[in-house]
C-alpha cells in the first residue's frame, strides 16, 4: 500500500481473500458488464421512448423522443423518428431511463 492511498478519502479498502479453488459462474450469453450502449446496441432495431432532461436548459427541461434505434455509440446513440425521416443523435449522459414495448434482449447470440 502507498502512503498516498492511505490519505485518499475515496479509497475502497478490500479484504484480500485467500484464492478458492472453485471457478465462477457465469453465464458465457449474459452481459458481463450492463453499460447502457451494450444494452442498447443488443436491441438495435427496437422501437422505444427515451425520457431526457437537461437541467440548465430553460426551453427543454425535459424532453421525450420516441424512434427506433439506428445506431450505438460509447456515449451516444441515433435514433430515427417512427412516422418520418428524422434522425436524432442523443447523448446519453442526459439519459433518464427508456422504455420498450417488447422485451429487450441481454444476451449475445452465440457464435
Amino acid at each position: 500500500m502507498n502512503y498516498f492511498d492511505d490519505l485518499n478519502p475515496y479509497l475502497v479498502r478490500q479484504d484480500e481473500q485467500p484464492p478458492s479453488n472453485e471457478t465462477p459462474v457465469t453465464n458465457p450469453g449474459t452481459i458481463r458488464q450492463a453499460y447502457l450502449a451494450n444494452i442498447l446496441k443488443l436491441n438495435t432495431g427496437k422501437l422505444g421512448t427515451f425520457y431526457f432532461t437537461f437541467s440548465d436548459s430553460i426551453k427543454w427541461p425535459d424532453k421525450v423522443y420516441v424512434g427506433t434505434i439506428v445506431d450505438v455509440g460509447r456515449n451516444y446513440f441515433i435514433i430515427k423518428a417512427p412516422n418520418s425521416d428524422d434522425h436524432f443523435v442523443l447523448n446519453s449522459l442526459y439519459l433518464l431511463w427508456s422504455e420498450f414495448d417488447e422485451e429487450l434482449n441481454l444476451h449475445y447470440p452465440y457464435r
